[in-house]
């Protein structure tokens, strides 16, 4: 490889004492060579006859083009002509490509007459490269031609790829259909094209100042690949963000803010309504039982609490220091901290970078490097970490312990995580606020969270993703242990223009979101009240063993949505064995409906309920149920629930553990009993055959990138 990366250092160096930005085709076709991408056989002709013998040894047809550094648009110029089909052809087409240039630019420096063998046929696609100022190197991959440009049919993943994640991109448009031939047209060669972008993925790789490559259009055919045009962009002064700590340091500055031994609060006051009041009632009322040290100019106590001018004059360790005091003031007491050793700062004050004062931002992050304190913040609510008791925030002290770890890059929506969490009774290992991410992001949160025992699932709201390449590699790791579920905000262009303007931050290519979380195992939330509801119901379902859902239901109008809901959320429905259809058969009235779904009609008792759901525990061929319950006077709301629970735990007795979930269509007592299910591990609601069946397409889609099916 080392001789490839020499030829290619060789051109690029040559462009670089030329001062471009891009490179020439034949310098083009110099690199594509070296790293083993096919192209059209070509050469630069400096005569008429030299053009004639060059186009008749590479058989015709072929294209010819003029080769000058001050002709950029070729076309235009009258400098390419395509079809030559014989020598005479294309000696004429050398001499007519010249004079044309020459009346378009009379100074213009020709270096001769590029001559291609012309493609033929074939599957038009683009294979590419962009680097993104989040993720860094992508790779893409398109349908050649207009369709790019209209139906932005592209598909992304991060540089390097593997050839998995090759063939993954071949899927992962909408026109995929396309490259398995359709209507007479043949399939093209799935391995050729993956080898393709795995080669461009490594070239982009290993030549960072590679800012942008098009091979557009690629000619796929049934026997290979080649790249018909290659275009090149440099930015010599291109810097990849630099390596993130090395997971180890981050687990040991997060483990010190997250769990501390003493805490201690800048700004504390003994005056109700101030931040600093809320903060000190917080962590006394919310049972924090390590030392809680005050910092005040003038106070001797607060709260019943020693307090002290400066961080300094604390006698003991201080493992994180809670800032409430206005931001004008935070870099100098920062400095104390970071004279006091203190590793964590949870910086509450807004008035940063989102209220149009970067400079005070820079300065603190300036301090935090210098004295290594991982800052969280600024502009947050705090955090929550339920199994020290800690409620180091200025919200309401939170106690419902539990599995789920929740992140917010907004204080409003992290309202709404402890509003939501509270009402729904649902355990939470903590909720964070990061608010202006000025050093502490998403994957430092995912490394502590990683190797937390407390925490199951991590779910996490941002606007932006300040390193996503950082985040997307501890999201691959974390995800293969647990479940990652992000919303991410900013998805439309006007949510983007929203998102810049509340918090510095930009929203890319969605596309490119899309893509790399499905490279990276994460679940994606398709908004608020899903990422809320993913938290609570993933971890409450035991993993599937299989693919195979089967639908029961008293209502057939609920099985029809409830298998809408099935196609939408990528689950797919069993098609029924004919042994498993007639004992099923057995236990529903004969104008009951059997296959999938299995439609028991309204009028059944309970036992009808219970009979066919035991069926569908007990057979190994069924991997999951969803329940469609419709309320009856036969059966009641609460009788219904209690059976299923009966005959969960009946069943599991018995080794029988699968996901089921439950819509119920009722009056409202179906409210109490599909809490009453909840409660008791079947995830079910009230009105609606969407919501049970997205958060068991979660666990689906969690346990496939996991590799656990």
């Amino acid at each position: 490889m080392s001789n490839s990366k020499d030829a290619v250092r060789k051109v690029l160096d040559q462009v670089k004492a030329d001062n471009r930005t891009s490179l020439t085709a034949p310098e083009g076709k110099l690199v594509c060579d070296a790293y083993g991408i096919p192209v059209p056989k070509e050469g630069v002709a400096k005569s008429a006859g030299e053009a004639g013998k060059m186009a008749s040894s590479m058989g015709f047809p072929v294209v010819m083009k003029i080769v000058s550094p001050d002709i950029l648009h070729k076309t235009e110029a009258g400098g390419v002509i395509v079809g030559l089909k014989t020598t005479e052809e294309a000696e004429k087409a050398y001499e007519t490509i010249l004079s044309n240039a020459k009346k378009y630019k009379s100074d213009a420096k020709i270096e001769g007459v590029q001559v291609q063998q012309m493609l033929a046929g074939g599957t038009e696609v683009i294979v590419g490269s962009i680097t993104d100022g989040s993720f860094g190197k992508l790779v893409a991959f398109g349908l050649g031609g207009v369709l790019v440009e209209v139906l932005k049919d592209i598909t992304f993943r991060l540089a390097p790829a593997t050839k998995e994640d090759a063939l993954s991109m071949l899927d992962g448009i909408q026109a995929h259909e396309i490259l398995k031939g359709v209507r007479g047209g043949e399939p093209v060669n799935r391995n050729a094209l993956a080898e393709i972008i795995v080669k461009v993925s490594q070239l982009v790789t290993d030549f960072p100042e590679i800012v942008e490559l098009d091979l557009n259009p690629v000619f796929a055919t049934p026997k290979g690949a080649t790249a018909a045009d290659v275009r090149i962009v440099v930015d010599f002064a291109f810097k990849p963000k630099p390596k993130p700590r090395p997971t180890e340091e981050i687990v040991a500055a997060m483990n010190r803010i997250m769990q501390p031994k003493a805490v201690a609060v800048v700004g504390a006051s003994a005056e109700d309504g101030k931040i600093g009041n809320s903060v000190m009632k917080n962590l006394i009322n919310g049972g924090y039982k390590g030392e809680i040290y005050p910092i005040h100019p003038k106070a001797t106590e607060i709260l019943g609490y020693k307090a002290y001018k400066s961080v300094k004059d604390v006698p003991g360790v201080i493992d994180v220091a809670v800032f409430a005091i206005p931001a004008k003031f935070v870099a100098a007491a920062l400095t104390e901290c970071g004279e006091k050793k203190i590793p964590g700062a949870v910086l509450i004050p807004s008035g940063f970078a989102e209220a149009g004062a970067p400079e005070l931002q820079a300065e603190i992050v300036e301090v935090g490097k210098k004295y290594d304190i991982r800052l969280m913040g600024p502009n947050i609510y705090g955090f929550y970490y339920t199994p020290a008791n800690l409620c180091a925030t200025f919200c309401t002290a939170y106690d419902v312990k539990g599995h789920a770890a929740l992140s917010s890059q907004s204080g409003g929506i992290g309202m709404a995580i402890i509003g939501f969490s509270r009402s729904a009774k649902m355990g939470v290992s903590a909720i964070v606020g990061l608010g202006n991410k000025s050093d502490i992001d998403e994957d430092d949160l995912l490394a502590f969270f990683e190797q937390d025992p407390n925490t199951n699932l991590i779910a996490q709201h941002c606007e932006d993703l300040k390193d996503g390449r950082a985040f997307a590699e501890a999201a691959k790791r974390v995800s293969k242990k647990k479940p990652v579920v992000v919303l991410k905000a900013g998805r439309t262009s006007a949510g983007a223009k929203a998102a810049s303007s509340h918090t510095g931050a930009l929203a890319g290519n969605d596309r490119i979101y899309e893509d790399v979380f499905k490279q990276s195992g994460v679940i994606r939330a398709r908004s608020l009240r899903q990422l809320l509801e993913f938290a609570r119901g993933v971890p409450v379902l035991p993993t599937p063993k299989g693919e195979n859902v089967l639908i029961i239901t008293g209502a057939g109008g609920s099985g029809v949505l409830l298998s809408d809901s099935c196609v939408d959320n990528g689950l797919s429905l069993m098609s029924m064995p004919p042994d498993l259809d007639a004992a099923f058969r057995k236990f529903i009235p004969p104008f009951g409906a059997a296959g999938n779904p299995v439609d028991i009609t309204g009028g059944e008792p309970p036992i009808t309920y219970v009979n066919t759901v035991k069926l569908g525990l007990s057979d190994e061929r069924i991997h999951a149920l969803i329940l469609g319950y419709w309320h009856t006077i036969v059966t009641p709301p609460m009788v219904f629930a209690r059976n299923m629970v009966e005959v969960k735990k009946e069943m599991e007795a018995k080794g029988f553990v699968k996901p089921m979930v439950a819509s119920l269509a009722g009056d409202v007592e179906v409210e109490e009993a599909a809490e009453y299910l909840y409660q008791n591990g079947i995830p079910a609601y009230a009105y609606s055959t969407e919501l049970p069946v997205e958060v068991l397409g979660a666990k689906y889609k969690w346990a496939r990138g996991a590799g656990l099916l």
